[in-house]
């Protein structure tokens, strides 16, 4: 029996095993949503704008590691989910994106609401198709899948015209793809593991680099075996947060531009680097002909393109992370040498990296009168017991979080790291709560973020989603103030937010419980009161607006070269010497 491209398109949904689509609905459409709407195997989410459509897929594949899914309508549907495309592509998230396109008679017409799908989204995606024949509709869905979820994640278009959908053929779902050209290696070489295994048994100064790649390969285990046979520490990037439990000695926390000054120190003086699913990136790296001068690398990655593209690895290995790490395990523990003989081997090196911790730990001063964004940081993790599934949105409250917020899991920190999406928290959470609906799932956000895609709330509150909203509210784009403060002399140009609602009149409105916590002994009732609600909840906690994230390496600097606190020219500018801010309270401003 022959069925239309929009029974296929559901059909071939099901065989992928897909249970939650993001979308909004449009003219070209119309024929799909209308056989969801007839099938209850597959939710339809609707959506109140399709870049929350793509950052909820996101935010449910990061969560899941299956591909999200988004449908939407052709033109200004299809323009509106391309910062999630350019989000997912930069991190590396699987993403299947449907498209409605006008009717293959009418492509390069200029008819209504059409867009080149598939040119725009040429520099964003993994792959993308047009299909114009219904009978290849099912192989191009097999294929978009495979590719989405296999060798380095990414995003895929799919783009269906309106007569595609609505045209009938016989329905045969392929068991399997095979695509020329296409075959990511994951078995690593055994030459290479074996030279990899020789460097980490003699090195003296090691580190671990982890990146988001081991979260999608699922190594956790694997990376934390490693760490524990050789007792090398173990640092990760934004994108690899929970691919190692921050809680374990070895942990580092997250290096880079905001991270630990005994791990960027660490970092700057180990003399074997292994780099695992990360691409070197420059908010990592810094100065890179400063980046770890004295270390030979190793650089385990599924994508050979990555490796040697942006740093120099003295030993390559090519391969799925987690079948190249169970690889090099086994050769380890065969070789001569045991945990013990491990410790002793790195004891002077960790006893140094402990002290470089000791002598420079992450700080802030509480005072009685204003919330400091790291007290209530603090104070979340405190509370959700380490339990949370974490998204945040992109700025200060973003780098506070990566640093106070000590993941033990993998797939419950969900943040935009390689595109920093201001916007992408809010429907990240969704998308994640869908998934797991029983899961506490906490949104760390800030007014500037959140006003981005705050349309959603109507979605949240739709489907009773539970999602605790944690707004960080500093008046500012917090991390642009910062650099303007320490780079530009303190001119806010264009960072200062002066007319932002009362989110908890606009959480009402929405049907949502809003809460307000304005000083520090306010915070831990009103963390308490919304962690425990039922239902989505948004608190609004003022924090100080000129708290600066530390340590921080400035632009253009290396490892060794951080920014520990404001410097005290800034403290005479914040104090009314020659730079001083001027205020004008009627817009709101920040206070001099």
């Amino acid at each position: 029996m022959k069925k239309s491209g929009a029974e296929i398109f559901v059909e071939a949904l099901r065989h992928e095993g897909v249970k939650t689509v993001f979308g909004l609905p449009g003219g070209v459409v119309l024929k799909i949503f209308d056989v969801l709407c007839q099938q209850k195997d597959i939710e339809l989410v609707l959506t109140r704008h399709e870049q929350g459509a793509a950052h909820m897929a996101e935010g449910y594949a990061k969560a899941t590691g299956r591909a999200g899914v988004v449908l939407v309508t052709s033109g200004p549907g299809m323009t509106n989910i391309v910062t999630g495309l350019a989000d997912a592509y930069m991190d590396s998230v699987p993403l299947v994106a449907f498209t409605g396109q006008v009717s293959t008679n009418l492509i390069g017409n200029d008819a209504f609401q059409e867009a080149d799908n598939v040119g725009i989204s040429r520099p964003c995606t993994k792959h993308n198709v047009l299909v114009k024949d219904v009978h290849d509709l099912a192989q191009t869905i097999k294929e978009a899948f495979y590719i989405a979820t296999s060798g380095r994640p990414g995003p895929v278009l799919v783009d269906i015209p309106k007569d595609v959908s609505t045209e009938r053929a016989e329905f045969k779902y392929p068991d399997k793809v095979s695509l020329r050209g296409y075959n990511p290696t994951i078995t690593g070489n055994k030459h290479q593991i074996k030279q990899a295994a020789e460097e980490i048994m003699k090195a003296r100064k090691p580190m671990m680099y982890v990146g988001g790649g081991a979260i999608f390969s699922d190594a956790a285990d694997e990376i934390r075996e490693l760490a524990e046979i050789t007792q090398i520490p173990v640092t990760m990037t934004l994108m690899g947060l929970g691919s190692f439990p921050g809680t374990h000695p070895l942990s580092l926390g997250m290096l880079g531009m905001h991270g630990g000054y005994w791990t960027n120190m660490a970092m700057h003086h180990a003399d074997l680097l292994i780099a695992v699913g990360a691409r070197f990136d420059d908010r990592v790296t810094g100065k890179l002909s400063e980046f770890c001068p004295e270390a030979r690398v190793i650089h385990i990655d599924i994508d050979p393109t990555s490796i040697k593209k942006t740093f120099h690895a003295h030993i390559p290995i090519v391969g799925d992370v987690r079948a190249v790490l169970r690889q090099m395990n086994v050769m380890l523990r065969s070789m001569d040498g045991n945990q013990a003989e491990m410790k002793g081997l790195r004891g002077p090196w960790l006893k140094q990296v402990a002290e470089w911790k000791r002598s420079h730990p992450l700080t802030y001063r509480q005072d009685d009168k204003i919330n400091k964004p790291q007290f209530v940081i603090e104070k979340l993790y405190e509370l959700t017991k380490h339990e949370a599934i974490v998204a945040t949105d992109v700025g200060q409250h973003q780098m506070w979080a990566a640093q106070y917020f000590k993941g033990t899991k993998p797939r419950t920190w969900l943040t935009s790291g390689g595109l920093g999406t201001m916007g992408f928290g809010f429907p990240a959470a969704i998308g994640a709560q869908k998934a797991f609906p029983d899961k506490m799932v906490v949104c760390i956000t800030s007014e500037g973020s959140f006003q981005m895609n705050l349309q959603e709330l109507a979605t949240a509150a739709e489907h009773k989603l539970p999602i605790k909203i944690v707004l960080l509210n500093n008046r500012c784009h917090g991390m642009v103030r910062q650099w303007q403060d320490l780079f530009y002399e303190g001119r806010y140009s264009a960072s200062q937010l002066g007319k932002i609602p009362d989110f908890v009149k606009l959480a009402e409105a929405y049907g949502i419980l809003g809460l307000r916590a304005a000083k520090p002994a306010e915070v831990e009732a009103v963390l308490k009161e919304g962690l425990k609600h039922k239902g989505p909840v948004l608190m609004d906690i003022e924090t100080d607006p000129y708290e600066n994230c530390y340590p921080m390496i400035p632009a253009g600097g290396a490892h060794h070269e951080m920014m520990l606190e404001d410097p005290p020219e800034l403290n005479r500018a914040k104090k009314g010497g020659a730079q001083k801010r001027k205020v004008d309270e009627g817009e709101g401003v920040l206070p001099a």
